[in-house]
């Protein structure tokens, strides 16, 4: 299998990396051999634009069998567990339209509803029907935005708008290349907090990271 593991940041995966310079055979400085897996790493920097342009890029000049976007998340769904790993099943751009006068949000597909199933959209919404094959993790919706949310107000609007359950700022664009491009991917996130008034002494990054991580190596193992 050639397995392409996508993540914003290198500490969301070094755990991992960890791993696969120990346990595998280096083919290059971002590429790996672990048993019948080749595992080639891809950190874009955090955000929609970051991960659109460099997993987009990468797809272009190559072919991969399996597509994985591993990363932390925010919580919206006050039922998961800080630390629960979930699966990212679908994805809508959470801040794509524009503001009103009034200050409230309007969709894009709601001002401009004939793009609504322009492909790779279905009714706005990016799905990943191939989730189904990977049904080892509680599946949940996801939002991805620019500006991560932080007050009780803008919180409350996005609740209102959106049915997600985990917010993250890269999910979206993956989804998005990885349709256009046909390539079957997954989007696996650790919670790491609750999108609530921002207050960092209530994350738990490390717990989040290592969570995921554990998952990832768990994966890998079932592919070798």
């Amino acid at each position: 299998m050639n397995l392409l593991l996508v993540a914003a940041t290198p500490a969301e995966i070094a755990p991992l990396e960890a791993h696969l310079q120990q346990a595998g055979t280096a083919v290059d400085a971002s590429t790996f051999k672990c048993g019948a897996v080749r595992v080639t790493l891809l950190l874009t920097g955090i955000g929609l634009t970051a991960t659109a342009f460099s997993l987009g890029r990468v797809l272009a000049l190559r072919s991969f069998d399996l597509v994985i976007n591993a990363g932390i998340c925010g919580a919206l769904d006050p039922t998961l567990a800080i630390g629960e790993v979930v699966h990212v099943t679908s994805e809508t751009f959470g801040d794509l339209g524009v503001e009103e006068a009034d200050g409230s949000f309007t969709d894009a597909f709601i001002l401009w509803p004939n793009t609504a199933n322009l492909p790779p959209f279905r009714n706005g919404v990016l799905r990943n029907d191939a989730s189904a094959t990977y049904d080892f993790l509680p599946r949940v919706a996801g939002v991805s935005v620019n500006k991560v949310h932080g007050s009780a107000a803008s919180i409350a609007a996005l609740r209102a708008r959106s049915h997600a359950q985990v917010e993250s700022m890269e999910g979206a664009a993956v989804f998005y290349a990885c349709l256009l491009s046909d390539v079957p991917f997954l989007e696996i996130r650790a919670v790491s907090n609750y999108v609530e008034p921002r207050n960092r002494d209530q994350w738990n990054i490390p717990l989040a990271v290592a969570r995921l991580n554990q998952v990832l190596l768990e994966l890998l193992e079932q592919f070798s």
